[in-house]
């Protein structure tokens, strides 16, 4: 059975211009690789409508999935949940289920439902609610992308809400051998090592450490069998 497939949206001028480092790729790459979706690209677009929409049109068409980060907040600049609804051509307003989840929490907190947190329950007509357990504002599904908060502690407890909902395959597993030597002495056996297990990812990530060249050789694949085969394999071949 082949994986399913994925591909994320990172959202944000602030991502862009280098003044907020992103986190969210980096684990939810790790939660998608245990639950056996593969994550196949990423891209990061501005604050921009048109930018925003096009990434969307073109990611949901080419991916099972579709995680976005960022942009659904109280401020201005929060257009992520517009250009979804553009997107998919679907209605957007204020919808009772995420004003009431909101009403809620800031009741318990003693602060009003102010305009600009009343922009946080508007919702794309047909969309499903993603359970925000930190902060109570909603991210939602429409189709088959996933609309999600960009501050790292929201991002993730809105993962682990839909994550379990979606059908996964054979989770993605790796093993690494670290060989001082550098790229250009191993490249050889890397490649025919490659030829001979097409199945499985052969990756070579290079390092430096007091003065000398080495890289750590990663395999990985889903098939445990196959990779003990190949790492076996190279680990004899790069003893000679």
């Amino acid at each position: 059975m082949v994986n399913p497939t994925a591909a994320m949206l990172v959202i944000g001028d602030e991502i862009l211009s280098g003044r907020t480092r992103d986190a969210n790729m980096h684990y939810l790459a790790g939660e998608l690789a245990k639950h056996g979706i593969d994550l196949k690209e990423v891209r990061i677009v501005s604050d921009d409508e048109a930018a925003i929409i096009t990434a969307v049109k073109a990611l949901a068409g080419a991916y099972d999935h579709v995680f976005t980060s960022g942009g659904i907040g109280p401020t201005h600049d929060d257009i992520t949940a517009d250009c979804i609804a553009k997107a998919f051509g679907a209605h957007l307003d204020v919808r009772d289920d995420a004003r009431a989840i909101l009403q809620a929490h800031y009741d318990t907190q003693g602060l009003e439902m102010n305009e600009a947190r009343l922009r946080m329950a508007r919702i794309p007509d047909g969309a499903e609610l993603i359970d925000n357990p930190v902060s109570a504002a909603p991210g939602f599904t429409l189709g088959n992308v996933h609309v999600m908060a960009g501050v790292p502690m929201i991002f993730q407890a809105m993962v682990a809400s839909v994550i379990p909902k979606l059908t996964g395959g054979q989770p993605m597993l790796s093993q690494t051998l670290r060989v001082m030597r550098g790229e250009g002495e191993i490249a050889g056996p890397l490649r025919l090592l490659a030829e001979g297990y097409e199945d499985l990812s052969v990756g070579c990530y290079p390092f430096q450490k007091d003065g000398v060249f080495g890289a750590n050789v990663v395999i990985r694949g889903t098939d445990g069998a196959r990779i003990d085969a190949a790492m076996t394999e190279l680990a004899k071949e790069l003893e000679q």
